[in-house]
């Protein structure tokens, strides 16, 4: 951890931009640009004054660099990127992805991306992600050159893998089950939250109308009317308050929802070790195969019944010659064969032991953030709950004054 990018450089994303442009159909669109301004630090902490470097990305450019972090580093949890759309969010906030609101959301996520993968001991030193940081001009050109999308699995293939895999790691599958579990226990907190907060907004918002009748009743009363009129006031400043308050709610649902995000990473390096065991099986199978293939020509016996089998009976058996040269070019591929099925046995042994050290960080990662964020929560919901309760005691001492 102390050579990561994140202890070199500051990385901040200071702002967004909506602009209008032309994509590859030549067909105007409208989208949002960010700024990332990088620092090094070092000269800092020299007492220097370092230079602030600074470039322009659009969200597909960030989606690009995921996808290949993705398929580069298939036993990494990769962070995740904000969502490109609000989902989860109640009635009253706009779900636009032009909403200044959400923009500066999304922002936020953003740079807390650029974190999360500056701050991974392996994720930091990749020099795409450095390129992507300080080079604006052909960084897309630098990372299709690596191929990465030729490397990226199918879902057709993953799909078959899932249902055809017969010895599964059990750790694995338990580790996908509860990505599956962890998805869908976030997704129904925020759903809950939503709805908790459009309840509360009416709430505040009724206390508006007390302020309304307040001020009203204040007009005809003399000797009542000052303290009616401030508790009123009280009552009006209540209710506006709860803008405020749940756009800051806002911010606490979006630390839940890159948790939300972060569920489906975690299933992606479980399909890919599903993918990894698959090719293993399969590779032994075939190698068993030519083997059996190999013993049937040498021995002139057919174990299993084949349509090569029932042709040798019908048309006559193959010379001495013929079968010495199959019986050469199959043991070449046997040899082959158990070379690969050997290979293959060693990337799958790295493999778990990579990705088993990233998920271990993971969790650890994932325990504290959610620990604080549901603390953060629960501050800011004592904090609202104190200021109903100040509300109504300052209302009931203008009551008092009358």
């Amino acid at each position: 951890m102390e050579d990561c990018l994140a202890k070199k450089m500051e990385i901040t994303v200071s702002e967004a931009e909506k602009r209008t442009g032309r994509n590859a159909m030549n067909m105007q669109e409208t989208y949002t640009a960010y700024l990332i301004e990088t620092r090094a630090i070092e000269s800092q902490n020299e007492g220097q004054c370092s230079p602030v470097d600074s470039l322009w990305r659009r969200y597909s450019e960030f989606e690009l660099l995921r996808n290949y972090l993705l398929v580069t580093y298939p036993h990494i949890v990769v962070p995740p990127l904000p969502e490109k759309r609000a989902d989860f969010v109640w009635h009253k906030l706009s779900a636009d992805n032009m909403d200044p609101d959400f923009v500066e959301r999304r922002r936020i996520g953003l740079e807390n991306f650029l974190l999360r993968v500056a701050s991974h001991p392996v994720l930091c030193q990749d020099k795409v992600f450095y390129s992507f940081l300080t080079q604006e001009g052909g960084w897309k050109e630098m990372v299709n050159e690596t191929g990465f999308q030729l490397k990226a699995d199918s879902r057709l293939k993953a799909l078959n893998a899932t249902f055809r895999v017969k010895n599964p790691d059990k750790r694995f599958t338990e580790l996908k089950h509860y990505g599956d579990e962890l998805q869908s226990v976030i997704s129904h907190l925020l759903r809950v939250r939503a709805r908790v907060a459009d309840r509360l907004y009416g709430v505040y918002k009724v206390h508006g109308n007390y302020g309304r009748v307040f001020s009203e009743w204040s007009a005809i009363e003399k000797e009542m009317g000052d303290g009616l009129q401030s508790a009123g006031h009280h009552m009006d400043v209540y209710a506006a308050s709860i803008d405020d308050i749940l756009e800051e709610e806002e911010h606490y649902a979006d630390q839940l929802k890159e948790y939300l995000f972060y569920a489906e990473a975690l299933r992606a390096v479980c399909r890919k070790h599903e993918l990894m065991q698959y090719d293993l099986e399969m590779a032994a199978q075939d190698l068993t195969s030519k083997k059996q293939q190999c013993e049937e020509l040498a021995t002139g016996t057919v174990r299993t019944f084949s349509l090569k089998g029932m042709t040798s009976k019908l048309f006559g058996q193959e010379s001495p010659e013929q079968r010495e040269a199959k019986i050469k070019v199959l043991e070449e591929q046997i040899q082959e064969g158990e070379e690969q099925l050997k290979s293959k046995n060693l990337e799958g042994r790295d493999f778990v032991k990579s990705a088993w050290a990233d998920i271990e960080r993971f969790k650890e990662q994932k325990n504290h953030d959610l620990k604080e964020a549901l603390i953060s929560y629960a501050v800011m919901q004592i904090s609202m709950c104190k200021k109903g309760i100040q509300v109504w005691t300052n209302a009931k001492e203008c009551s008092s004054k009358m």
